[in-house]
C-alpha cells in the first residue's frame, strides 16, 4: 500500500491521492480543527493502522505527542467559571502550550484515561451541587466506571459564594476524587471566594508558568492551516468593560398595600453592540448610598479622605466605600474579623459556629455590625476586610425580538429596617431609589446556556416562576410569540396576595386570550386562610403536568432557591412517583434524566 499524506489545503491535487473525492472532503473537514499535536498523533496512527497494527501498538512519539497537550475543562452556571477558564486557555496557549478547551457537558469523560494534564475550574451551584452542565461528568466521576487515573496530573480552581454553607463544594468534589482515582496534583486547589478575580489570575499566571517546559510543542512539527469559521461579531461591553445606559423606566408594579417592593425596569442598549438570549441576565454595577457610607465612616470614628488602597489603587476611604468595597452584602469572614477588633463575646460566638455566622450576616448590613460592637480599627486594616463590589445578575425579563435595544429586568427591592433607618440592598437600592430614569447605569449581559426554550417550537414548556422568579418566563412568551410557537406553554405563578402582587397581570390574561399560553396556575399564599403556594398547584393538577412532561414538555423554574426550589423539586418527585407507579429513586432518576437532556432546567439565586 502506498504512503498516505495528510495535505495542507494549497497542497491538495485529487490526481495525487488515493482517496476519492467524497473521502478526501471527509479528511478535510476532520482534521480542519487539528492542532500540531493532533496530527501528528493522526499521522502515527494511521501509519500503524496502513502497517494492520493494532491502535495499542503506536509509535511512541505519536503517543508522547498527544499526551502533552493540556485540557482545560469549566463547570459554570453563570459564565464566571468560563470565563476564567477561557482566560487561561489563551495564557497558555501564549505560552506555547497546545491547549483543549471544552465545556464539561461537551466532554467525553472516558477520555480522562487518555490525559496528562488536566485542569479544572468549577463553580457550585446553590447548595453544594454541580452546575447543570458538570451533572453528568460529576456523576461519572463518582461512579465505578471512572478509570484510574495514575498518569494524570491536574489542578482545581473553585468559585464559590462563603455565605452558603458548601463552599466551592464542587471543584472540593472534583479535587478529592481525582486524587482517589490515582491522579497527582500539580499544584494545590484554590478555592475563591465572589470576589475571585486576582486569585484566579494568580492560580492561572503560577500554572502556566509551572506547565509551560514541559508541555511546549515540537517546534520541528508542520503547522497546519486551516480555514476558520467567520468569527460572530461581539459588543466590546462586558463585565469588566461594562456599557453605560441608560434607564429609561423603573416602574413599582406591586400595589400600593403590598408588602413588597417589585420593579419593572427598562434600559436602553442602544449603540452597545450588547445582544442577549432568553435566559440571560443582566449584569448590574452600583455604587454604594453616600448616606450609608457617611454612616458607616462616623460609626468608624475616621476620616473619610484618608488614603487607603484597594487592590494597589490609592483613593480616598470614602470614595473606596463608594465605588469599590462591599458594604450592603456581609461575608461571615468579616464578622469573624470584627468579633476579633471589637472583642465583643456575642460576635464571637456567632463567629465559631459558621451556619449562625452566615444567618447573622445574611441579615446584617457592615454599618449594623459596627454600631452595634464599636471599636477602633485602622483604615486599611477595614477596607482589607471587606470583599470587593461584585455586579447582581438579573434574569432578563424581555427578548430582543419584542423590544429590540432595550432590555426588561424584574427587581424586587430588598430593604429592612434598622432601628429607624431602611436599609436597601446595593443593586435594587440603587435601581430603585438613588438613579433617576435618564440617568445612566453600567452593565453588561452575563450568557446562561443552561437556561434556554427548546430549539423545536412544537415542544411543550412548563414554566414555575413565583415573585420575581417570573421575569424570564415574560421574555419566554415574548419569544415564542415572536417566532410563532406552536407548542403549548404552561405557567405557575404564585406571590403573596392576588390584587396586589400579581406581577403582568395585564399581559398573562393577553396570552391566555390570545391562545399562546395554553393554561395558568395561580397561588396566593396570603388570601385565605391555609396558605397555597405553586407546589401545592403542582400537586393538584399532577396527572395533566406528568402527561406534558410524557409527551416531551421541557421544564422551568426561576427563583428562590433555599427554599421554593428545593419544595417544587420534591412536589414533581411525589407527582412522578404517583403518576408512574415509581417509587421516589426512580422518580428521581426520571428528573435527573430530563436535566441531563436540558429537558429540566433551573435559574434559582
Amino acid at each position: 500500500m502506498g504512503e498516505l499524506k495528510l495535505m495542507l489545503p494549497e497542497q491538495q491535487n485529487l490526481n495525487q491521492t488515493m482517496l476519492d473525492a467524497n473521502q478526501l472532503a471527509s479528511l478535510q473537514q476532520t482534521i480542519s480543527g487539528f492542532s500540531p499535536l493532533q496530527l501528528a498523533w493522526a499521522s502515527g496512527y494511521l501509519a500503524a493502522k496502513s502497517e494492520n497494527s493494532s491502535v495499542a501498538t503506536l509509535p511512541a512519539a505519536a503517543v508522547a505527542a498527544a499526551s502533552s497537550q493540556l485540557t482545560i475543562l469549566y463547570a459554570s452556571q453563570t459564565g464566571n467559571a468560563k470565563g476564567v477558564a477561557s482566560q487561561l486557555a489563551e495564557q497558555a496557549k501564549a505560552a506555547g502550550i497546545d491547549v483543549n478547551l471544552k465545556n464539561v457537558a461537551e466532554y467525553k469523560a472516558k477520555s480522562l484515561k487518555n490525559e496528562s494534564h488536566l485542569l479544572i475550574v468549577a463553580s457550585t451551584n446553590g447548595e453544594g451541587e454541580p452546575p447543570d452542565d458538570a451533572i453528568e461528568f460529576h456523576e461519572f466521576l463518582f461512579s465505578k466506571k471512572a478509570p484510574k487515573l495514575p498518569n494524570l496530573q491536574y489542578s482545581v480552581l473553585s468559585l464559590g459564594d462563603s455565605s452558603y454553607e458548601f463552599f466551592c463544594q464542587t471543584g472540593k468534589d472534583f479535587d478529592l476524587r481525582l486524587t482517589e482515582l490515582g491522579a497527582k496534583r500539580v499544584a494545590d486547589r484554590v478555592d475563591c471566594d465572589v470576589d475571585y478575580q486576582s486569585e484566579a489570575k494568580a492560580w492561572s499566571t503560577s500554572i502556566v508558568e509551572q506547565l509551560k517546559d514541559e508541555l511546549t510543542g515540537d517546534a520541528n512539527v508542520a503547522p497546519v492551516v486551516s480555514l476558520a469559521p467567520a468569527a460572530v461579531a461581539e459588543s466590546q461591553y462586558n463585565k469588566e468593560n461594562p456599557f453605560s445606559a441608560e434607564l429609561l423606566t423603573s416602574q413599582k408594579i406591586t400595589g400600593s398595600r403590598s408588602a413588597k417592593d417589585v420593579r419593572h425596569v427598562e434600559i436602553d442598549l442602544a449603540d452597545s453592540g450588547l445582544t442577549y438570549q432568553v435566559g440571560d441576565a443582566l449584569g448590574i454595577w452600583f455604587d454604594n448610598d453616600q448616606a450609608l457610607v457617611d454612616e458607616l465612616i462616623t460609626a468608624l470614628a475616621l476620616d473619610g479622605e484618608q488614603s487607603v488602597k484597594v487592590a494597589e489603587q490609592s483613593l480616598s476611604l470614602k470614595q473606596a466605600l463608594v465605588e469599590k468595597l462591599e458594604i450592603t452584602q456581609t461575608a461571615p469572614n468579616f464578622v469573624e474579623f470584627w468579633a476579633g477588633i471589637s472583642g465583643d463575646e456575642n460576635l464571637a460566638k456567632l463567629a465559631q459556629d459558621k451556619a449562625s455566622a452566615r444567618e447573622f450576616a445574611a441579615n446584617h448590613q457592615i454599618v449594623d455590625i459596627v454600631k452595634q460592637a464599636p471599636a477602633n480599627v485602622e483604615a486599611q486594616a477595614f477596607v482589607d476586610a471587606l470583599r470587593k463590589i461584585t455586579p447582581r445578575l438579573y434574569s432578563i425579563a424581555s427578548s430582543q425580538a419584542e423590544v429590540e435595544e432595550e432590555v426588561h429586568l424584574t427587581v424586587g427591592v430588598v430593604s429592612y429596617q434598622a432601628g429607624e433607618q431602611t436599609r436597601f440592598g446595593g443593586a435594587s437600592g440603587f435601581l430603585s431609589q438613588r438613579l433617576d430614569e435618564g440617568a445612566n447605569v453600567k452593565v453588561f449581559v452575563e450568557h446562561n446556556n443552561n437556561f434556554r426554550l427548546p430549539e423545536n417550537d412544537d415542544t411543550p414548556v412548563i414554566m414555575i416562576g413565583p415573585g420575581t422568579g417570573v421575569a424570564p418566563f415574560r421574555a419566554f412568551m415574548q419569544e415564542r410569540d415572536a417566532r410563532d410557537a406552536e407548542g403549548d406553554n404552561w405557567m405557575f405563578f404564585g406571590d403573596q396576595t392576588f390584587t396586589q402582587d400579581f406581577l403582568y397581570q395585564v399581559e398573562w390574561q393577553g396570552y391566555l386570550k390570545s391562545g399562546l399560553l395554553t393554561r395558568m396556575d395561580v397561588a396566593f399564599s396570603r388570601d385565605q386562610a391555609e396558605k397555597i403556594y405553586v407546589q401545592d398547584r403542582i400537586r393538584e393538577n399532577g396527572q395533566e403536568l406528568y402527561q406534558w412532561l410524557e409527551r416531551g414538555a421541557h421544564l422551568y423554574i426561576c427563583g428562590d432557591a433555599n427554599r421554593m426550589a428545593k419544595d417544587v423539586h420534591n412536589a414533581l418527585i411525589e407527582v412522578i412517583a404517583e403518576q408512574s407507579g415509581k417509587d421516589q429513586e426512580q422518580a428521581e432518576d426520571y428528573l435527573k434524566a430530563m436535566r441531563s437532556a436540558k429537558r429540566y432546567q433551573r435559574d434559582v439565586y
